[in-house]
């Protein structure tokens, strides 16, 4: 198994990270990344998800939702083609920090006869997508805490 594990904090409290991450509506507007998921983020449930590549190429899939534990872990598993060829489970962990802020963990364990070749095409783009998914976050959610705060005084 290979991993690809990225992090960030992000000055905002979990429930609102949370409640960006479950947005999926509003990905086209933030996410440079994962351009779109349609379907319920439930145990079970298939997703349908486009993400994109470098020089402006999308890939779509149809993950199955291993897990979606209300602010604190979404996790789901897509394949291509067939199940054990190259498999990813994808995941985003989410954990409180003492100064009210969150840690960001987004990551993906790929299985699977062709994860040696075909990872090793498609690593970097990966890496920097989590990269760029993490940053446009954190930007989108310390915007709305910020808008937050200053509508409540």
């Amino acid at each position: 198994m290979k991993k690809i594990e990225t992090e960030i904090t992000i000055e905002a409290d979990r429930e609102l990270v949370w409640s960006t991450l479950m947005n999926f509506k509003a990905y086209p507007d933030w996410n440079p990344f994962i351009k779109s998921i349609r379907g319920e983020a439930q145990k079970g449930a298939e997703l349908e998800v486009t993400i994109g590549m470098k020089k402006g190429k999308q890939m779509d899939f149809r993950p199955e939702v291993l897990k979606a534990e209300n602010q604190t872990e979404f996790r789901w598993i897509g394949k291509l083609f067939i199940k054990g060829l190259f498999d990813g489970e994808h995941y985003f962990i989410l954990e409180e920090q003492a100064n009210g802020g969150t840690l960001f963990k987004h990551g993906e364990n790929f299985s699977g006869f062709m994860v040696g070749p075909l990872l090793g095409m498609i690593k970097e783009d990966i890496q920097n997508g989590f990269n760029a998914m993490n940053e446009a976050l954190k930007r989108q959610c310390e915007k709305l805490d910020r808008k937050e705060y200053v509508n409540v005084g």
